[in-house]
């Protein structure tokens, strides 16, 4: 019925002009007196005809509209046509066609090609920054303690650059069983103790004794970015790790907290907000690769702060069910 309306849209002026020429024949016999039946006779006779005209033409429509919308959806080939015009707009819409597909293949090669150099890069990187890592270790400075943390920041960037590009990928390498929880806070945990030294930061934890089905190394890095991003804007006070039933991982921070109209975007590619726009050194990749990681994964994961008091994140991890590998 709508591509009926649609299409008498489309054939009304057609309409208009015969109903404009019956009611001139009218007219003319009405004002020579003549009978009008000789008139409604003949005009009677070509409405006929011209709705049956008119309902042949519509199939033909009809036809062409369902040809047209499976190749909206498809590859298929285009539909032959009768006329001119129509082969001119088939032979556009070919070309256009053959445009779009070698867009697409020279776009993915560039992907491939720009994945597959920040990869290497990412790991060739990795080469001199556990070099530089060793040769800080064997000293016990203060200068040294502060290269060492900024060192670890520069590792967090690296990995956030390779999640970037696996999650991007085409491939991914999800195992996902039941892990102790504990063990993955605790690399963590280890991974970040000289920032909680040299800050003079606190830690409230305490081991939590729970079993969860995740991927550990995935779960690992959402856990790493979060606290990372509790230390960053936490100047002093304490960060603290629990557990909230029956499956929620709560990480709590006294921190500077983030503004009530920067909260519903905080998952956003890119979004810094207020805090991050303080901090030029904020990328706005964290949290958005932590909501890709947990969406993926089957968790949840949301945000509670208030400017001044501190932020919550909480890490549901039994959302939904998923299979055991």
């Amino acid at each position: 019925m709508k591509l009926f309306l649609q299409y008498l849209r489309a054939k009304r002026g057609s309409l208009l002009l015969f109903a404009a020429f019956a009611l001139i024949l009218v007219l003319s016999f009405r004002l020579y007196r003549l009978p009008l039946e000789a008139a409604l006779y003949p005009a009677a006779l070509c409405a006929v005809l011209g709705a049956a005209c008119l309902a042949a033409d519509f199939a033909g429509v009809r036809r062409r509209h369902r040809a047209l919308a499976e190749i909206r959806s498809t590859e298929d080939a285009l539909p032959e046509v009768r006329d001119v015009e129509a082969e001119d707009y088939r032979e556009i819409v070919r070309l256009l066609r053959e445009q779009l597909r070698e867009a697409q293949t020279h776009s993915d090669a560039e992907m491939r090609a720009m994945v597959d150099y920040y990869t290497l890069w990412a790991h060739q990187i990795k080469t001199p920054i556990a070099s530089m890592r060793l040769q800080l270790q064997g000293q016990d400075t203060a200068e040294s303690r502060s290269l060492l943390a900024e060192l670890g920041r520069i590792e967090r960037y690296v990995e956030m650059v390779l999640t970037y590009l696996r999650l991007e990928g085409d491939a991914t390498d999800y195992v996902l069983r039941e892990v102790d929880l504990d063990g993955v806070l605790r690399p963590a945990f280890k991974q970040f103790a000289g920032e909680f030294i040299r800050r003079r930061l606190k830690l409230d934890y305490a081991p939590i004794h729970v079993r969860v089905l995740t991927d550990e190394k995935w779960l690992g890095f959402v856990v790493g970015q979060v606290l990372s991003n509790a230390l960053k804007y936490t100047p002093e006070g304490t960060i603290s790790v629990s557990m909230e039933a029956p499956a929620t991982l709560c990480v709590r921070d006294t921190g500077i907290g983030i503004a009530p109209e920067d909260l519903p975007r905080v998952f956003e590619q890119s979004y810094t907000g207020l805090a991050g726009r303080a901090d030029r050194r904020a990328s706005g990749l964290g949290l958005y690769l932590c909501k890709r990681v947990c969406d993926n994964l089957g968790h949840g994961i949301s945000i509670q702060s208030r400017p001044g008091e501190g932020t919550t994140v909480r890490i549901d991890l039994n959302r939904r069910e998923l299979p055991v590998e």
